[in-house]
């Protein structure tokens, strides 16, 4: 690591925080800045666990368009944080990602719970409705 920094931090616009961001990120920092989900499937359904730690069940929406299914979350900023100036902020106020649940399911088909910072999701399995056989009436 000591060689790591030293060749890091030759730059002028580069300091010790970046050095130790740079070093931990592959195993601490998610790439996609994406919130974590555990899918099952079952024989009917699909069931996503989301984690959305120091979220209140007011401030998660969840919307369904177009076969997308997508989770945000907001937290409005601390009256006492206005005032101040980051230096470095990592740990954001909202987040958001979509999952492909399919153009058959409604909304009113999905069923969700929060409870312990994770967000359980209940997705039902959907086919196109074949279309049944009806003859045509001749005039």
């Amino acid at each position: 690591m000591k060689r790591y920094l030293q060749t890091k931090t030759n730059s002028d616009n580069y300091d010790l925080f970046d050095a130790f961001n740079d070093f931990f990120r592959p195993v601490f920092y998610d790439e996609q800045g994406s919130l974590r989900t555990n899918i099952k499937e079952s024989e009917t359904d699909y069931e996503l666990d989301v984690e959305l730690p120091g979220y209140t069940k007011d401030q998660i929406k969840i919307s369904l368009e177009n076969g997308y299914l997508t989770i945000s979350a907001e937290k409005a900023e601390k009256e006492e944080d206005k005032d101040k100036r980051y230096i470095r902020k990592e740990i954001t106020e909202s987040c958001s990602r979509s999952y492909y649940v399919g153009e058959y399911v409604t909304d009113d088909q999905i069923k969700a719970k929060y409870e312990n910072g994770v967000l359980s999701l209940t997705v039902p399995k959907t086919q196109p409705k074949k279309a049944e056989g009806k003859y045509i009436a001749i005039e």
